[in-house]
């Protein structure tokens, strides 16, 4: 389903898509569906929020850089329910530490599939070795404290 959008931008990096009612009605999946987004070529996995009341698709830096957009610029967009799974290739040396903390492990395995994903580019965007081991232990601390982030 396309749509013509103005990206709205807030802040330094606050940036999305506004959807209108007619293309959330088209999707008929509720407030908050899964989609895929392509924009000029693009495409990502996103799902709709609501925002200030209005339901609207995160842009992030990383997608805007790919699509060559930004703030302000109006743009066409296609959107599609996502159905297929979503999950996360958690590194070896993450699972590791994990799997050496029960409960880090319990409520790892039990997060949603955006803070699983938090966690792992936390740890694969690291640049150094030392940094990467800090990155895991840091995330194993909170796991095993039952906290997501």
């Amino acid at each position: 389903m396309k749509f013509q959008a103005t990206i709205k931008g807030a802040g330094v990096n606050a940036t999305g898509i506004p959807v209108p009612a007619e293309v959330m009605t088209a999707l008929n999946a509720g407030k908050k569906p899964a989609v895929t987004v392509k924009l000029r070529g693009h495409t990502y996995r996103s799902s709709v929020a609501t925002v200030d009341g209005a339901p609207m698709i995160s842009l992030s830096l990383e997608n805007r850089t790919k699509a060559g957009v930004s703030a302000g610029e109006t743009v066409e967009v296609e959107v599609q329910l996502d159905t297929a799974p979503r999950t996360v290739d958690t590194p070896d040396d993450l699972a590791r530490a994990l799997d050496a903390q029960p409960e880090a492990r319990r409520t790892f395995d039990a997060l949603s599939y955006s803070n699983k994903r938090w966690h792992v580019e936390s740890v694969t965007g690291a640049k150094t070795d030392e940094t990467r081991q800090r990155r895991i232990a840091k995330s194993v601390d909170m796991l095993r404290e039952g906290r997501a982030r």
